[in-house]
């Protein structure tokens, strides 16, 4: 038998004043009992009730708090709602032209930037530069995003000495109001900012759909002068590849233009922006939904207000026409006939992007899986077969590749209004003055401050080749969605629409809206709708009085921000498979190799 532990050796396990602790454990060899030494500093790392009870007192304060956080944007969506969803622009502006009393009339507005807080913008304004007519996008959302803060496309552009005018839109279009009708109000607007600054072409300015309708406008058979910035913008619909933009399929497994045709009868001959909206975040839900929300509970003593801000922009949502939505789909997102050069505008009247004789530059980013470089770029080598044929043409296309920023950050993000929109906007008079040919917009900037003075940072453009510009199109698969679309759209048109439209009507137009999950789970959070919401009303003033936060070393809190980032790295592997199976199943439908040789139309004649 082992011998039992002496009483010497029992009096000097007992814990002293020394730095050391004695533990019992038994002796792999023998089952012996020895002692093990523990430092304080390990018995320190274990986490004590203090930091428990701060951490229980800040996750019940913050729940309080993003519960109040939600609540204030419900109010102020519905708020937003009765006012007539302004814009969100964050300049004093006036009306300047309103297309609703045009011929033909459509929902656009043209705004003059007239002052920036309380500063006066002609004492900054440069008589020798050229006016700026910033289109921005409407794809489900409302105007104002290109000036919805001071470092912004707006505030750049009147920093650098630029007049600003914004074309805007009213949440609701004029019935049966078409893309031809978008246009030629546009056009208008450039004629009326021509003959307010002496017959100058005007900069045309376009972010995501504002772009493309920029490009439009410039390739229509009236022509238009002046350079045009298209930021994330698409022209060429079908490029991309696997894992960059997944929504270019989305046709394929929806069986195309029918669905925006059955959602426009149902809504009473307008198209819900909330679906293009709600398309968005599902692109991305690790980022749009989930990581959103948990940033904001993270930190909500200090991301409340821009969290409220932005949110009062992205949960507008206004609407198109049944004929706006269905050209646009139809033509360009599945048709892809933009680049082809058949598009038509008005009965007389084709587009051709070989007509644009305005210098184009052209800010896309890898970070944007909405409209990669493959979908900004891609239309040139279709266009310009090669480097020789643009030169002939006398165009000059310049392009800018960020690597980071996601679609929105290209329009939205303050570092990157300070940075690229300003050497954008600085080099307009070189970009007009290049050579023509191809080039890439190269920024140097080795503070890495976005705020760096002119002299910190240099821009060059560097000659490319058109030739060099290959991506990805399978145009063979696409024209089949495109047939396919064709047929179910002919078949919905005939033989349902009618009775869907004679079901629909603003009451039940109304109740559609009102029911969709983007506004859904919005205003649910309102004490209007869910009379729980008043307690974190009533509680929120009082923990913000008696606000009690952990410290930094506090390991719960630190448990917490690495939970959230092992489900967001969960989110994203899911989206990644999502995304991979999507593109797999995709060529399994439309690109098998059975398909190729036998393909009709336009694919089997190249």
């Amino acid at each position: 038998m082992p011998d039992a532990p002496s009483a010497t050796n029992k009096k000097a396990s007992k814990p002293g004043k020394a730095d050391t602790k004695m533990k019992a454990a038994k002796s792999p060899e023998r089952g012996h009992t020895a002692p093990v030494e523990i430092s304080s500093a390990h018995a320190a790392s274990w986490p004590n009730p203090q930091e428990f009870a701060e951490y229980g007192v800040d996750l019940m304060q913050r729940q309080i708090l993003f519960f109040d956080t939600l609540r204030q944007r419900a109010n102020i969506m519905l708020a937003h709602e009765r006012d007539g969803m302004p814009p969100v622009l964050k300049f004093k502006y006036e009306l300047v032209a309103d297309a609703a009393t045009f011929e033909p009339a459509s929902n656009y507005q043209l705004l003059n930037i007239l002052e920036v807080g309380d500063i006066c913008l002609d004492e900054c304004l440069d008589p020798e530069k050229p006016p700026v007519i910033i289109i921005d996008p409407r794809a489900g959302h409302g105007p104002g995003i290109g000036g919805f803060k001071t470092d912004s496309e707006v505030g750049i552009a009147l920093h650098e000495g630029y007049p600003v005018y914004f074309v805007v839109f009213t949440p609701d279009p004029l019935p049966g109001q078409t893309l031809a009708d978008v246009m030629a109000s546009l056009r208008q607007f450039v004629e009326i900012v021509r003959k307010r600054h002496d017959g100058r072409a005007p900069v045309l300015y376009g972010n995501c759909q504002g772009g493309w309708a920029a490009a439009l406008l410039a390739a229509d058979c009236e022509g238009l002068a002046g350079p045009v910035v298209m930021n994330g913008s698409p022209l060429a619909y079908w490029a991309g590849e696997p894992g960059t933009n997944p929504m270019r399929l989305a046709a394929g497994f929806l069986g195309g233009a029918w669905l925006n045709h059955l959602l426009s009868d149902l809504g009473n001959g307008r198209f819900d922006g909330a679906w293009l909206v709600q398309n968005f975040e599902n692109l991305k839900p690790e980022g749009a939904i989930f990581r959103k929300y948990a940033d904001l509970f993270e930190s909500v003593d200090t991301s409340a207000e821009r969290f409220l801000d932005f949110e009062r922009w992205w949960g507008g949502y206004y609407r198109l026409s049944r004929e706006e939505i269905l050209a646009i789909v139809e033509n360009l997102f599945i048709g892809n006939r933009l680049e082809q050069g058949l598009v038509k505008l008005g009965p007389h009247c084709e587009i051709d992007l070989k007509r644009i004789r305005n210098p184009l530059v052209i800010f896309a980013s890898y970070g944007d899986n909405i409209t990669p470089p493959h979908q900004a770029l891609g239309w040139i080598p279709a266009v310009y077969k090669t480097t020789k044929e643009l030169v002939a043409a006398d165009q000059r296309i310049v392009y800018l590749i960020n690597q980071h920023a996601g679609h929105l950050g290209i329009f939205v993000s303050a570092s990157v209004a300070r940075l690229e929109h300003r050497a954008i906007l600085e080099r307009l008079s070189e970009v007009e003055a290049l050579e023509p040919g191809l080039y890439e917009m190269r920024i140097d900037n080795p503070t890495g401050d976005p705020d760096c003075g002119h002299d910190q940072y240099t821009v060059r453009f560097e000659p490319r080749r058109v030739e060099d510009l290959v991506f990805n199109t399978q145009p063979d698969a696409f024209e089949r969605v495109g047939r396919l679309s064709s047929r179910l759209e002919a078949a919905y048109a005939t033989f349902a629409s009618p009775w869907v439209r004679a079901w629909s009507n603003p009451v039940t137009a109304e109740v559609l809206k009102w029911s969709h999950p983007m506004r859904v789970t919005r205003y649910m959070f309102s004490e209007r709708f869910n009379p729980a919401m008043a307690m974190a009303a009533a509680f929120a003033p009082m923990v913000r009085a008696h606000r009690k936060q952990p410290g930094e070393e506090n390991r719960f809190r630190k448990a917490e921000t690495t939970s959230v980032d092992w489900v967001e790295t969960g989110l994203t592997r899911m989206r990644e498979s999502r995304d991979a199976a999507a593109e797999q199943a995709f060529s399994w439908l439309y690109d098998w190799p059975g398909l190729r040789g036998s393909s009709d139309g336009e694919a089997g004649k190249r």
